[in-house]
């Protein structure tokens, strides 16, 4: 987070402690009556929560405010939920050894959200559901509970699938349900199970639950009627058979369905641009209240903004589960071996803290210095005419394009940098980040263009545009590229103050210590677009034999194009008044 966002978050949350005790009384005169008569463990658990709201998270105690609204707005279905319940609790678990488990208040609550609304026509409200919650909480027992239970009280003709990023991982899931219908089942010779599948049928039902092998997007005749995506925090903005398509294409599937459902279980991980880590922020925007959307549940247990990662307060916040479905010491012992590695650390953080991150050790510049040196900035409104400098770096066809412009401030000794991003509309279709990159373009971050190859013509249009709001004294290219976007800027009276800049190690040294100097000490300033916070993401400085220093990528997938223009900007600066 950033200082402000920090800021927003503690404000919310003072105000929220400040409102639980007259909201918990209204509550208990409203509607402890009618959820104690469906089971007393639902309002065991919000009593819990607005009674001492200073151990829960943010979100988890907007998640109460919102039940109750919707206990305002909407039917309760005592039946439905009352009936769930007990079909949970009489299941054999093959992970506990075939045991059953009774259900715990939070896990009441979130079956409750689930389960207990109904529309306007009669039919469960809930269609879209996040369990975001650490490691060990249970979740895959959770999951399997559902698919049992589509595949006996669904449709009857239910169709249950399990997918996960990885083949190996939505196994474990779909293990656990084979494992209960065998359980169930016995020899009556209702259920054929095979590796992959289980199909039922009595005479009057014909269901299945399915664990997809195959890539999805070859797959017909799809009809689903539950989806459960396990992990779906290790999805990327990439094409597979897995992940993010994998949801898509069982979510597109459900049309038919009166009731369909799609259930997303999963823990944080250091894949912070992927799809599942933005459908996270949009459903705290949900709690928040800042966007509508009636037929989606969210738990997510997560730490508040100044919560230490140390302190056994922060551990029973993220994990309700501790002294349950895990061991009181476990947490103790798992921070031990943090400290061990930068590898156990970022385990840590995102399985057990359920924190969205990636090993900022690893990083060039960590991201809360990124965060704190982002601006909204207009060149036209500072006062001075400053000099500036521009810099490109052009793809051709398969991906985006970067120009940044960088101005001098001399009465703050401060750098402002501003980069825009072009990209063929064409290419859009077929690349593998589409996703992130449409919601980039829908945002207005990424100048989409006509054709099939980069539009010259829109970039240096833009670059023209920047000489009258500040002085440009530079416009650097990369001499192995650019020739036609040279030409072009030539002919257009720009040629004096083009100049190639070299791409080896050697010559982005002096630029990376003296951006890395100044973005510290507050004096480097980026412009607010997400595209240049995610470049400086994937960037990790490498070291070569001779100790110069360039920004590299951290995965092939990465893009750092924009830390690459600001590192010319800057070094154009750098050579500007070397030369005075």
């Amino acid at each position: 987070m950033t200082d402000e966002e920090k800021r927003q978050h503690r404000e919310l949350k003072a105000a929220q402690v400040r409102e639980c005790p007259a909201l918990m009384a209204d509550l208990e005169s409203r509607w402890s009556a009618l959820l104690d008569a469906t089971d007393p463990r639902i309002m065991q658990y919000c009593r819990m929560v607005l009674t001492d709201p200073e151990p829960h998270n943010l979100y988890e105690i907007l998640s109460v405010r919102r039940f109750f609204g919707l206990l305002s707005r909407y039917a309760w279905n005592r039946k439905r939920v009352r009936r769930f319940f007990r079909f949970y609790e009489l299941l054999r678990f093959n992970g506990a050894g075939g045991r059953r488990y009774r259900l715990t208040p939070v896990q009441c609550f979130q079956f409750a959200s689930i389960f207990g609304f109904d529309n306007a026509r009669g039919l469960r409200l809930c269609r879209l559901a996040y369990i975001f919650v650490p490691r060990k909480f249970s979740k895959t027992t959770s999951a399997a509970s559902l698919a049992v239970h589509d595949l006996y009280f669904g449709d009857h003709n239910s169709q249950a699938y399990v997918g996960a990023n990885s083949y190996q991982q939505a196994k474990i899931c779909f293990d656990e349900i084979r494992a209960i219908v065998r359980d169930i089942e016995g020899d009556s010779g209702n259920v054929t199970v095979n590796r992959e599948a289980i199909f039922f049928k009595d005479g009057e039902r014909d269901s299945r639950v399915e664990c997809l092998a195959a890539n999805a997007r070859t797959r017909d005749g799809l009809n689903a009627s539950l989806a459960i995506i396990d992990e779906y925090s290790q999805a990327r903005n990439t094409a597979g058979a897995n992940g993010s398509d994998l949801k898509n294409v069982l979510t597109s599937s459900m049309g038919v369905r009166k009731e369909p459902l799609t259930v997303v279980i999963t823990t944080a991980s250091e894949v912070v641009d992927g799809p599942c880590a933005q459908e996270i922020e949009g459903a705290k925007a949900v709690l928040r209240g800042e966007a509508e959307n009636d037929r989606m549940f969210a738990s997510l247990f997560l730490p508040d903004a100044d919560d230490r990662p140390d302190d056994p307060a922060t551990w029973r916040k993220v994990q309700p589960h501790i002294g349950v479905t895990i061991q009181e010491d476990y947490y103790e012992a798992e921070w031990a071996n943090a400290q061990l590695s930068a590898e156990n650390m970022l385990t840590f953080r995102t399985k057990l803290l359920n924190e969205f991150c990636v090993d900022e050790r690893k990083n060039w510049i960590d991201t809360t210095t990124i965060a704190n040196a982002v601006r909204r900035f207009d060149f036209a409104k500072f006062t001075d005419r400053c000099d500036s400098t521009i810099a490109i770096d052009l793809s051709v066809r398969g991906d985006f394009s970067a120009v940044t412009a960088g101005v001098y401030v001399e009465r703050e000794k401060s750098f402002y940098y501003k980069t825009a991003y072009f990209m063929p509309e064409v290419s859009l279709d077929e690349h593998p980040n589409r996703r992130l990159y449409r919601k980039w373009a829908a945002d207005g971050h990424l100048i989409l263009t006509r054709g099939e190859v980069v539009d010259y013509r829109a970039v240096v249009e833009y670059i023209l545009g920047l000489n009258g709001p500040t002085r440009v004294i530079a416009i650097g290219y990369d001499p192995a590229k650019s020739r036609e976007c040279q030409n072009m800027l030539a002919a257009a009276g720009a040629g004096n103050v083009l100049k190639g800049v070299g791409q080896s190690f050697m010559a982005f040294t002096s630029a990376c210590e003296s951006f890395e100097v100044g973005i510290r000490t507050g004096h480097i300033f980026i412009d607010d677009n997400p595209i240049t916070a995610y470049c400086f993401g994937n960037a990790v400085l490498e070291i070569d034999r001779m100790n110069n220093r360039k920004p590299m990528k951290r995965s092939a997938n990465g893009k750092i194009d924009g830390v690459i223009t600001i590192l010319m900007s800057h070094k154009l600066f750098m050579e500007a008044w070397q030369n005075a």
